[in-house]
C-alpha cells in the first residue's frame, strides 16, 4: 500500500468524524434530534441518505462479483431493486412520513406500530425491536466482512506482522478499523452525522463507479475488445437471460420485494423534512440508483475482461473493485476509490447501528425500565447500544470465509417478509388490526429463518433454490389478511383517512 493510498484514506476519515462532530453540536439534545435528525433533513440528503445507507458494500463487492463469476444474467438483481426501491418511494415514503408525525411523533418503527394498533402496543415494539435487532446484527457483519476484505487485499501484511497472540491479521483489522471509525462518529453525532455522512459518501460512490468501469473499458480497448475478451470466456457471458430459470428470475426481481421493509431506509422517509419534499428526494434518490447499478454492472463485466486479458489470479471475486482500483491508478485516486468502498459500507453500517440502537433504548430500556428517563438519558443510552451492536456484529463477521452478499440476501429477506407486509397494509388498509399486525410479523420472520436453516433457498424441493423472501412475504401477507379479517373491524378515523400532500 502506497503512501499517497494511505493519505487518501487518512483524508476521507478525518472527515466524516469532523461532520459527526458538527453533528454533535448541532442534534443531539434530544431523543428526536438524535434519532432523526429533528425530522428536518433537506430532499437531496433524505434521498442520498437513503440511497448510501441501502446501497451497502454489495454494491461495490457482492453485486460486481457474482457478475464477474455469472456474467449479465445477475443484473436481473439490480433490476428488481430498482423497481422495489420506486414502489417504496411512492407508496411508504408520503404516508410514513405523514403518519409517525400524527401518531405522537413516533421515533421508530416499533413505536409507530405500537400506536397504530394500540391494543397490540407491547407485543409489537418487543417483536418488532428483537427482530431488527438479530436481523440487523448479521446486516452490520455483512458490511464489517466487506471492511475486512477491503483491508486483506489492499492492506496485505500490514496488520499481519504484529503478534499472532493478539489476534492480528488484516482482515481481522480490517473490521475493528471500519467499526472504529463508524461508531466514532455515530456515538457522537447520531441521525444527523448518519445522514450527513451518508450523503458525502454517496457523492463518492457514484463517481468512482462511474469511474471505474470506463477505465477499466478503455484498458481493454473500447467497447469492442472487451466484448470479444468476454464471448471468448463465454458465448452467453453478455446474455441477460443466459440458463435462467422461472424460479432463478423470480428469486433475482423479488429482491425488490425488501425495500418495503427495511428499518434503516425507511427511516429517511420520516425524517424529511416534510411531505411535500417526498416527490423530491424520490427523483434525486432515484436517479443516484439507476447510475450507482450501472456502475456496479459494469464493474463486474468490465473486471472479468480485464483480469482474463491480463492472465491476472482472482481467488476472491468480490475484490474486484479492490484489484482494479490497485491495478488502474495511481495511488492518491485508489485511495479516494477505496474511500468510495469505505463509504458504501460504513454508510449502511452506521444507519443500521443506529437504527437497532434505537429499537433498544425506545422500545425495550425506556418502556421496561426507565419511562420517566430524561432526553439527556436516552441520548447517552443509544450511545451505549451502538458499541454492544456493533461488537455483536464484528464478533460475527470474524470468519474470513463469510460472503457478503449471501449475509446481505439473508437479513434483506427477514426485513422484507416481517415488516414489508405490515409496513404497506398498516399505511394503506384501514380493516388491518392489531392481532393481524402481530400474525404478520412472526410469521414472515420465522418462514425466513426456517427457509435458511433448512437451505431451501439452495436446495428447493430438490432442484433450483427459491429466494426465502418470496415465501415469506406471501406467508406474512396472508396472515395479516385472514388474521384481521377473522377479529374485529378495528375503530380508526385519522390519520390514515387523510389525503396525502407529496405531489
Amino acid at each position: 500500500m502506497q503512501t499517497g493510498t494511505i493519505i487518501s484514506l487518512a483524508v476521507y476519515f478525518i472527515a466524516m468524524l469532523g461532520i459527526g462532530v458538527y453533528a454533535w453540536l448541532k442534534s443531539t439534545d434530544d431523543s428526536e434530534g438524535y434519532l432523526l435528525g429533528g425530522r428536518q433533513l433537506p430532499p437531496a440528503v433524505a434521498a442520498l441518505s437513503a440511497g448510501a445507507s441501502d446501497m451497502s458494500g454489495w454494491l461495490l463487492l457482492g453485486l460486481p462479483g457474482a457478475l464477474y463469476v455469472t456474467g449479465l444474467v445477475e443484473a436481473w438483481i439490480g433490476i428488481g431493486l430498482f423497481v422495489g426501491a420506486f414502489a417504496n418511494w411512492i407508496l411508504v415514503a408520503p404516508r410514513l412520513r405523514q403518519q409517525t408525525e400524527e401518531l405522537d411523533d413516533s421515533l421508530t418503527i416499533p413505536e409507530f406500530l405500537s400506536r397504530r394498533f394500540p391494543t397490540q402496543a407491547i407485543p409489537l415494539r418487543v417483536i418488532s425491536a428483537v427482530i431488527i435487532v438479530v436481523f440487523f446484527s448479521v446486516y452490520t457483519a455483512a458490511g464489517l466482512v466487506g471492511g475486512g476484505k477491503l483491508f486483506e487485499t489492499s492492506f496485505a501484511g500490514l496488520f499481519g506482522t504484529l503478534p499472532q497472540s493478539m489476534g492480528a491479521t488484516d482482515y481481522t483489522f480490517g473490521i475493528w478499523i471500519t467499526a472504529g471509525v463508524v461508531l466514532a462518529y455515530t456515538m457522537i453525532g447520531g441521525f444527523l452525522a448518519v445522514s450527513l455522512t451518508d450523503f458525502v459518501q454517496g457523492c463518492i460512490m457514484v463517481v468512482a463507479l462511474i469511474l471505474m468501469p470506463i477505465v477499466a473499458t478503455m484498458g481493454e480497448g473500447g467497447i469492442g475488445p472487451m466484448t470479444n475478451a468476454l464471448r471468448a470466456i463465454d458465448p452467453t457471458f453478455l446474455n441477460l437471460t443466459a440458463g435462467l430459470t422461472f424460479i432463478g428470475f423470480l428469486s433475482a426481481v423479488t429482491w425488490g420485494l425488501g425495500y418495503f421493509g427495511q428499518p434503516h431506509i425507511i427511516v429517511r422517509f420520516m425524517a424529511i423534512n416534510s411531505v411535500k419534499q417526498v416527490a423530491t428526494a424520490r427523483n434525486i434518490g432515484m436517479s443516484w440508483m439507476g447510475v450507482a447499478l450501472i456502475g456496479s454492472i459494469g464493474v463486474g463485466i468490465a473486471g472479468r475482461a480485464f483480469i482474463e486479458r491480463n492472465g491476472i489470479p482472482m481467488e476472491d471475486p468480490e475484490t474486484i473493485f479492490i484489484m482494479l482500483a490497485d491495478l488502474l491508478f495511481h495511488p492518491l485516486i485508489t485511495g479516494f476509490l477505496l474511500a468510495a468502498l469505505l463509504a458504501a459500507i460504513m454508510s449502511t453500517i452506521s444507519s443500521q447501528l443506529l437504527v437497532a440502537s434505537s429499537s433498544l433504548t425506545e422500545d425495550f430500556y425506556r418502556l421496561f425500565f426507565r419511562k420517566e428517563a430524561s432526553e439527556r438519558e436516552m441520548v447517552n443510552v443509544g450511545r451505549i447500544c451502538v458499541l454492544i451492536v456493533a461488537v455483536v456484529s464484528g464478533v460475527i463477521a470474524l470468519d474470513p470465509e463469510s460472503e457478503v452478499l449471501q449475509l446481505v440476501s439473508n437479513a434483506w429477506a427477514g426485513f422484507g417478509a416481517a415488516f414489508g407486509p405490515l409496513i404497506l397494509m398498516s399505511l394503506m388498509w384501514k380493516r388491518m388490526t392489531g392481532a393481524g399486525a402481530v400474525a404478520g410479523l412472526v410469521t414472515g420472520a420465522a418462514v425466513v429463518i426456517i427457509w435458511i436453516v433448512n437451505e431451501w433457498n439452495s436446495s428447493f424441493l430438490g432442484g433450483e433454490g427459491i429466494y426465502e423472501i418470496i415465501p415469506g412475504f406471501a406467508a406474512a401477507m396472508a396472515a395479516i389478511v385472514i388474521v384481521s379479517l377473522l377479529g374485529k373491524a378495528p375503530e380508526r378515523k385519522q390519520p390514515l383517512d387523510e389525503p396525502l400532500h407529496a405531489e
